[in-house]
């Protein structure tokens, strides 16, 4: 039997501890007052005041003007610096690859989009791409300190490799590919969990402790959140939706098997469906989509009803499985399809769901758009900043 050996917490720790509660406390809700700061993180006045004078001489927190209190001098507000540091977050989606540089409070600073080929992905390119729009987007926005660089990527993330099955990659070295274009430390994650971060943190979801966000684009995933904690499996590998079967025998998926939900609801999926009931349907994915759900003709309607049946289905099993209190439909394929057919996909949920589970799940779309997988990304430095307190840590590296 091993021996378990409890360090003791020493006055460092204790300090970290209380930057990391302060400056989360402000960073979600600002602009607050030391009073309101020592009310929600449960420290006396005396440390928050402590911990707020070294948060504002690292320049980590700035005052933000004052506001009248109940027969007293008026209380200093506190937001978070939002120059003090930038951030960046990348998009490897199916149709494009996104990135983006935001300031320290997620506000969008410069942006670079390459289109790519739905069906060829070669991470060199990705890699390549990565790296220009990197380049590009510090550049436009003259930044200076850079916290990181998260990356979303369509697969599962084990030590700086990729595993996305639907797109040709086992065990892809994108991180070290990415490595020899820059220094800055990056954190690589599924795109449907820094989708569902940024909805959790920003969006629909903010506030909610137990939910799912389903990402439906070319590909369909999920981010299962249980306790306020995302759920990550034994290896990183949970909230592959889009491979639950939904049909035995049924419509081969790119994964290689039959009868997956995305070989129903993914993009292309539903796209290939309305072509073959549809002549003139464009090329380009998102715009063959768009048309569809704008066609108001019967061949469109069908397809729509059936893409709504299964995505009820899908949904109804996550609310089977996980109980959550909210589902949210996201991704750019997912917002413009809930847009005409989430009513219907409630209805669908409802027939299959048990009953008390689906009373207490709310079905909505997601709030922050179809860009919000390169904004969660940017979510993975910031995350760790504030839970270091403010302090950057120098590693050259972070895999989720």
């Amino acid at each position: 039997m091993g021996v378990v050996v409890h360090r003791k917490l020493t006055v460092r720790d204790l300090r970290a501890g209380n930057r990391a509660r302060v400056l989360r406390a402000l960073y979600f809700d600002q602009p607050r007052s030391r009073q309101e700061l020592a009310g929600v993180t449960g420290l006396s006045q005396a440390s928050v005041s402590n911990v707020v004078a070294e948060l504002i001489a690292d320049g980590v927190v700035v005052e933000a003007g004052q506001v009248e209190s109940d027969g007293g001098r008026p209380r200093v507000l506190l937001r978070v610096n939002p120059d003090q540091a930038a951030v960046v977050g990348v998009d490897v989606g199916e149709t494009h690859v996104l990135v983006e540089v935001f300031d320290l409070t997620l506000r969008r600073l410069a942006e670079a989009t390459f289109p790519m080929e739905p069906e060829v992905h070669s991470v060199d390119d990705v890699a390549r791409r990565v790296l220009e729009g990197l380049d590009r987007c510090l550049e436009v926005s003259g930044v200076g300190e850079v916290l990181g660089v998260g990356i979303g990527v369509p697969g599962q993330v084990e030590r700086g490799r990729v595993y996305a099955q639907t797109v040709g990659w086992h065990g892809v070295a994108l991180e070290r590919l990415l490595r020899t274009g820059t220094d800055l430390p990056l954190f690589l994650d599924n795109g449907a969990n820094t989708l569902g971060q940024a909805e959790v943190w920003f969006g629909a979801g903010r506030g909610t402790g137990d939910a799912v966000v389903a990402l439906i684009g070319s590909g369909v995933g999920a981010s299962v959140i249980t306790g306020g904690v995302l759920y990550r499996g034994s290896s990183g590998g949970a909230g592959e939706w889009g491979h639950t079967t939904v049909a035995l025998d049924g419509r081969p998926c790119r994964c290689g098997a039959h009868g997956c939900l995305e070989a129903y609801i993914g993009a292309s999926a539903v796209v290939d469906r309305y072509r073959a009931v549809k002549a003139g349907v464009p090329a380009e994915q998102e715009a063959a989509l768009a048309a569809l759900v704008a066609d108001g003709s019967r061949a469109a309607r069908d397809v729509l009803a059936e893409t709504a049946r299964y995505a009820g289905l899908g949904i109804a099993n996550l609310i089977n499985l996980f109980n959550p209190s909210q589902v949210i439909v996201g991704g750019w394929a997912g917002l413009l399809l809930g847009a005409r057919i989430l009513d219907d996909v409630r209805v669908q949920a409802s027939r299959h769901a048990l009953h008390r589970p689906f009373e207490q799940a709310s079905i909505t779309l997601c709030e922050l758009g179809p860009e919000s997988v390169a904004l969660g990304a940017a979510t993975l430095p910031v995350a760790e900043f504030l839970a270091a307190g403010g302090v950057r840590r120098r590693t050259p590296s972070h895999v989720v």
